[in-house]
């Protein structure tokens, strides 16, 4: 039968609408990209298995509010995952750099307060 995707749709009728899409030669998706907006920061909203080796997930695009619910393979919702780890890894490295220099700041905002005596032990 070939590869195939599934999208659902909901009308502005209330109505949802599943469209299958099928392509003999497919080109492997990249699910963090958005199809809208082509923003890289797409993220799964929930996730679930299902039969023969696919996946349903729902993800959602936080620049447009695109939104998009279809079935993938389980080596794309693989690649997927490395690539949400890859992300999450930045974030937190971007955290630790930041918490850094905010406590860097504060201990120089108190020592600074320390030097020109205006901390009192009613201050604690």
């Amino acid at each position: 039968m070939g590869e195939f995707r599934v999208k659902k749709i909901m009308l502005p009728s209330g109505k949802e609408v599943e469209v299958v899409y099928f392509s003999s030669n497919p080109k492997p998706a990249d699910l963090s990209i958005c199809e809208k907006c082509d923003s890289d920061l797409v993220y799964p909203v929930a996730w679930s298995e299902q039969a023969d080796d696919m996946w349903l997930i729902d993800r959602r695009c936080p620049n447009c509010e695109w939104r998009d619910e279809s079935l993938h393979k389980h080596a794309i919702v693989e690649e997927y995952d490395l690539a949400l780890n890859r992300g999450t890894d930045e974030v937190i490295d971007g955290l630790e750099i930041l918490s850094k220099a905010n406590m860097e700041h504060d201990v120089d905002a108190f020592k600074a307060a320390l030097d020109a005596d205006q901390i009192f032990p009613e201050d604690f």
